[in-house]
């Protein structure tokens, strides 16, 4: 049986990202190059193939627990550690740039960051980006984990922990695990009483973002702000 090396260079995986980019490579070839090596009788490539038939999608592959991972022939606890470690990376990665000050003059990466931390929980998560006069991140939260209406999302809580930290501003969202963003009367109702409570102590809300499956609710872009 022929293996990778055996293939012409622009074909192989590893090649091919060097010479086009990561973006110029399926799912199926940028998992093979994780997976590194095959199974007797498969190259990484058609490894990674079978995987993806089995789970359906690369990202119900990356949200696979531990025990399903590694009852699949070709992984293992390494793999599954090895996974977790560049998931946690690549989620950090996006928290720094937004450390920098740079992504909140962009729309764009902040939805993006707010998708990588939410979009994949079980179960709603209501967080907070609080930032100081400048609009510059001064730190991440989830502040409230459960069904998210006037009973569990506290103000009080919330304002107390934006003077702790001294933030002039903040950017709330939460998740929606129906993957529908559409926000409920409930995220309306305790929007208004976020920025009632908060506009005691002169601290904006810039924004309220909903979380879907892979798409994004802004209150501000809506004009609910």
């Amino acid at each position: 049986m022929k293996t990778i090396r055996d293939w012409p260079e622009g074909e192989r995986p590893r090649e091919k990202l060097l010479q086009r980019g990561p973006q110029a490579l399926s799912d199926a070839e940028l998992l093979a190059i994780f997976l590194r090596t095959g199974i007797p009788g498969k190259t990484a490539v058609d490894l990674a193939r079978e995987l993806l038939a089995r789970f359906g999608s690369l990202r119900a592959l990356l949200q696979a627990d531990a025990k399903t991972f590694t009852a699949c022939k070709g992984l293992g606890s390494a793999k599954y550690v090895q996974l977790q470690a560049a998931l946690e990376m690549a989620r950090r990665h996006l928290y720094e740039s937004l450390q920098r000050g740079e992504a909140l003059t962009s729309p764009q990466v902040t939805r993006a960051f707010l998708l990588r931390q939410l979009r994949d929980q079980p179960y709603e998560v209501f967080a907070a980006l609080f930032l100081d006069t400048r609009h510059r991140l001064i730190a991440y939260e989830p502040l409230f984990r459960g069904t998210i209406d006037g009973a569990s999302v506290h103000p009080r809580e919330v304002a107390r922990r934006a003077l702790e930290l001294n933030a002039a501003a903040v950017i709330f969202a939460h998740n929606h695990p129906s993957g529908d963003p559409s926000p409920s009367g409930a995220d309306r109702q305790i929007t208004a009483r976020l920025v009632q409570a908060l506009g005691l102590f002169d601290i904006r809300v810039l924004d309220h973002v909903v979380v879907g499956d892979g798409e994004t609710f802004s209150f501000a872009e809506h004009g609910w702000l």
